[in-house]
């Protein structure tokens, strides 16, 4: 067995927390394919701006089709899968590499950072900057996703600047 030094847990750590928001991803998914018309509820509500304060003032960026909220719907599992897989990957070869020298550790972060990222993109540019500022998701008693969007990307946003650091020698 080898020594536990700072580096191998620094390692070990960074690939932990790929683990955790892959598992986050995985529920994520599974709710949605699980249980679609909850969270499809959420969002047709959102796009719709039918519980939002000053509706008739900003009724022209409502997105009332139900084929359009669907779609919208779609895309967001998309992004779903694809961060889910790409941090899942990056969770892979954390773990393949955490022994390997540290440029090739740094290399096998990749899938991980991407897989960040496009979380990060969902939820903080889809839900915190498109739900909140375009569709006024915040105003809405009921149908708001705001604070759990923040919570998320709270973990996902610092877990990406960990990743990212090439502190591990």
């Amino acid at each position: 067995m080898s020594q536990l030094t700072t580096s191998r847990v620094i390692r070990f750590s960074k690939a932990t927390l790929m683990l955790f928001v892959s598992l986050f991803g995985l529920l994520m998914l599974y709710n949605n394919f699980t249980d679609y018309s909850t969270s499809y509820e959420y969002i047709s509500h959102i796009l719709s701006m039918d519980t939002t304060n000053g509706r008739k003032k900003y009724s022209y960026r409502a997105i009332t089709s139900a084929m359009l909220h669907h779609r919208i719907y779609w895309l967001i599992i998309t992004l779903e899968v694809v961060y889910t897989i790409c941090c899942l990957l990056g969770t892979y070869y954390l773990y393949k590499n955490i022994n390997t020298s540290p440029e090739q550790f740094h290399e096998a972060k990749k899938p991980a950072l991407i897989g960040l990222l496009i979380a990060l993109f969902l939820y903080y540019v889809g839900f915190q900057v498109i739900g909140i500022e375009w569709f006024n998701m915040d105003e809405s008693k009921t149908w708001n996703y705001k604070d759990r969007s923040q919570h998320i990307i709270d973990f996902i946003f610092p877990l990406l600047i960990y990743i990212a650091i090439k502190i591990e020698r």
